[in-house]
């Protein structure tokens, strides 16, 4: 072999010499974010909340009173996880009837439900 040839062959073997070196470096995969589906609901309103609703938004119905025999009191809070991932429903009744509802929520990005004398807030 002439010059040229050995060198050239050193320069390969060099060259994969460094792609034999990254190959055997540890790869450190991070782990993807997930969905994180607990939320808060927080009477903020000046009236006891008597229920309290939400189900996915690709069903139909509200399903049960997730607060049961349970009320939720002005300036009280509960926490809750869905079930799923996406967008909810939900739905409110306040101890003297009157209904507020908020729709398309998405609880993987809201962390928290917030009954106002207005109606319902995510965020």
């Amino acid at each position: 072999m002439n010059r040229r040839h050995i060198g050239a062959l050193g320069f390969m073997a060099l060259a994969l010499s460094a792609c034999v070196e990254q190959q055997q470096r540890p790869v450190v995969v991070m782990p993807a974010r997930g969905c994180d589906t607990s939320f808060l609901v927080i009477n903020r309103s000046s009236q006891t909340v008597a229920q309290l609703h939400f189900s996915h938004a690709s069903l139909n119905g509200w399903g049960t009173d997730q607060l049961g025999a349970n009320v939720l009191p002005p300036g009280r809070q509960m926490s809750y996880r869905a079930a799923n991932t996406g967008q909810y429903d939900f739905r409110v009744t306040w101890a003297n009837g009157r209904t507020a509802e908020l729709r398309r929520v998405n609880v993987c990005v809201a962390s928290r439900i917030t009954v106002t004398n207005s109606g319902l807030i995510a965020n």
